[in-house]
């Protein structure tokens, strides 16, 4: 129970601590959602990806972490699928209701996160944090596929499946974590130190900004949300993305066999709330937006219970 405890103190509470923030200045000052969501996702997310990428040794075992992500997609889809039609759902809700489980807060949540438990003991070593850019770099990996596959399935599924295939591809290129992975690994390879330049400074202060600006996003848009008559289908999808997600990538690091700080940062990112665009999406298109905003909202608020029992469980079936 103490280590519960530590846990939920030491990495649970300073995030909620923002994103309570957030929500303060969110009903304060109503800013506008769509500017504050460009700046995480078209300046900050690509800068902190390309920064920690360049920077960080990337062993062969990412390889496995973007398996990782790939197959935990896939299989959140199938079961959200048979789920929602076992639930009777039309075929927008499904769609909505799939998005809920297969995409998730990655980067508002999923970094925060990954920074404060691999920052925080166990994990110092000499006042060092040895672990934390492994855990980084795992997370990375899972927020690309997250941001490729929430701008292009995410907006598919938004759109019942009445987009065309041009439309999906604009959607995909549109993102510029995409090009920032690519960019990064070529520029390793060039005999120059960008970390000297005049210029890195500026890409170091944008990177530190993410974590404080992610969250208080998050928390001005989940303002936005009111947990009003909440239905059956909101309270599986928060079940299903915080207790059969973590269960879902146990199964998959086995299979994988992902060990140690990978294995536990995996684990751990798979158990954060569904993610904030997937209300978004849904906004754009019309498509139950009470539904996905609600989804968004109770998730988060429940993860607070559940966060801290999975990163207990990962630190003990993944030892270091």
């Amino acid at each position: 129970m103490k280590i519960v405890l530590t846990i939920l103190l030491n990495n649970i509470l300073p995030i909620f601590l923002l994103v309570a923030l957030g929500i303060l200045y969110g009903r304060k000052f109503s800013p506008d959602m769509n500017t504050l969501t460009k700046i995480n996702l078209y300046m900050l997310v690509p800068i902190f990806t390309f920064v920690y990428l360049y920077t960080s040794y990337i062993p062969m075992d990412m390889l496995k972490v973007l398996a990782f992500a790939v197959i935990m997609m896939v299989v959140g889809f199938t079961l959200a699928f048979v789920v929602s039609g076992m639930m009777k759902f039309d075929q927008g809700k499904r769609y909505a209701f799939i998005n809920s489980i297969i995409f998730y807060n990655s980067g508002n949540i999923g970094v925060p996160l990954i920074t404060l438990v691999f920052s925080s003991a166990p994990f110092i070593t000499g006042g060092k944090t040895p672990y934390l850019e492994l855990a980084l770099t795992s997370q990375i990996m899972i927020l690309v596929i997250q941001n490729i596959a929430t701008n292009s399935i995410g907006f598919f599924n938004a759109g019942r499946a009445k987009m065309d295939w041009r439309q999906s591809l604009k959607n995909i290129l549109r993102v510029p974590t995409i090009y920032v992975v690519p960019l990064a690994f070529l520029l390793k390879l060039v005999p120059l130190d960008l970390t000297r330049l005049p210029l890195w400074p500026a890409l170091d202060y944008m990177r530190n900004a993410l974590v404080a600006v992610a969250l208080l996003t998050l928390g001005a848009q989940i303002s936005r949300t009111k947990l009003t008559s909440v239905s059956k289908g909101v309270i599986l999808s928060s079940f299903m993305r915080l207790i059969c997600g973590p269960a879902i990538a146990f199964a998959i690091i086995r299979l994988l066999a992902l060990e140690g700080i990978i294995a536990q940062a995996v684990m751990i990112s798979s158990a954060v709330p569904t993610a904030v665009n997937t209300a978004l999406i849904a906004v754009e298109y019309d498509n139950h937006p009470g539904f996905a905003s609600q989804s968004v909202l109770l998730s988060t608020l429940l993860c607070t219970l559940t966060l801290p029992g999975v990163i207990y469980a990962a630190r003990i079936l993944f030892p270091v």
